[in-house]
């Protein structure tokens, strides 16, 4: 009897997760209720309806800060599973010292360059958020005298 190669047994979990999608995608068609009507097909905004064009200009700090978000974000990801592996008292304990200690000094120049990283955008202001100028209005100059003398 002839068995399945590595390369098969990766085809045939692609063709029967492939097929499960499929599967679950058209009973899912089948089974739920198509009742639309015009509430349904609006455009749903945090529920109210949309004015104005789409195309708005945002303040490029919500796309800075995104930006920092996701490299801290990436690089603590890398960070997690060392301590993970690190924190086990066995591997240290089975391994010789030098490892341990070429282990922690790298982390701790990992570390380091993710402090100067973070050093280096709040030193350029990159953090702080733009805050626009109060303006102060002169109400005297927009009400008519008329009003204004009754109200006082």
């Amino acid at each position: 009897m002839n068995e399945i190669s590595g390369f098969g047994v990766v085809l045939l979990f692609f063709v029967g997760g492939t097929l499960f999608i499929l599967v679950t995608l058209l009973a899912g068609k089948i089974l739920r209720p198509n009742r639309p009507n015009q509430e349904k097909l609006t455009t749903y905004e945090s529920g109210e309806d949309p004015s104005g064009a789409a195309w708005s200009q945002f303040n490029v700090r919500f796309y800075v800060v995104a930006l920092v978000f996701l490299l801290f974000e990436a690089e603590l990801v890398f960070l997690f599973p060392w301590a993970i592996v690190f924190g086990k008292e066995d591997l240290v304990r089975e391994t010789d010292g030098l490892w341990a200690s070429f282990t922690i000094i790298e982390a701790f120049i990992f570390i380091s360059i993710l402090a100067l990283g973070l050093a280096y955008v709040w030193a350029n202001g990159m953090l702080a958020w733009v805050k626009p100028e109060p303006k102060q209005t002169d109400f005297k100059s927009k009400i008519p005298p008329s009003a204004y003398s009754k109200f006082n």
